[in-house]
């Protein structure tokens, strides 16, 4: 099927999948079947695509170093593991650093972007370090973590300026600032 215009003949195609055959200047060429697709059914999904999983790669995550290792086919997980640890590719050392625990954030937690809740005592990045932030939950607190924290609520809310009583008679006045000439 030919297509483009008088002054073009050679710009683009029509689509070739079976009920569109829309024509199409900038056509989309499949990389699994080669055939030559609009942009409505340039997915492998749209065109439903016979070959989509050729080349495809599928891997298993060692546990003990976090590597990906690839899976022969019809291979599963753990004869993937077992068989990268068995080739001595398999190191402790470089397994991943710490991530924060609040789902879908991935970042990596060092020691200039990490706090620990004041809360719940869990370890999350700066932008989760509220406690409305990452899910808290008082349980995982230690006791002596909690009345610290305790206090120092209290501390902030002014509690402990409402306690202290001022002198009967005595006004107390705020220093007034410094007055500079020119």
């Amino acid at each position: 099927m030919g297509g483009g215009t008088e002054a073009f003949p050679d710009l683009g195609d029509h689509c070739q999948h079976d009920d569109c055959h829309q024509f199409d200047f900038l056509p989309f060429t499949c990389e699994a079947c080669g055939k030559i697709f609009c942009l409505e059914h340039r997915t492998y999904r749209a065109h439903g695509c016979p070959s989509a999983d050729r080349g495809s790669r599928t891997v298993a995550v060692c546990q003990i170093c976090s590597a990906t290792v690839e899976k022969e086919e019809g291979e599963d997980d753990e004869s993937a593991v077992s068989r990268h640890e068995r080739s001595g590719g398999c190191d402790a050392s470089r397994k991943r650093k710490l991530r924060c625990p609040v789902p879908r954030c991935k970042e990596v937690l060092t020691f200039s972007n990490c706090t620990s809740c004041k809360v719940c005592g869990l370890k999350v990045c700066l932008k989760h370090r509220f406690s409305s932030d990452h899910a808290c939950r008082m349980t995982r607190r230690p006791p002596a973590a909690a009345a610290a924290a305790a206090a120092a609520a209290m501390k902030r809310s002014g509690v402990e300026c409402r306690e202290k009583k001022e002198k009967p008679g005595v006004v107390s006045q705020l220093p007034s600032p410094p007055i500079k000439g020119y």
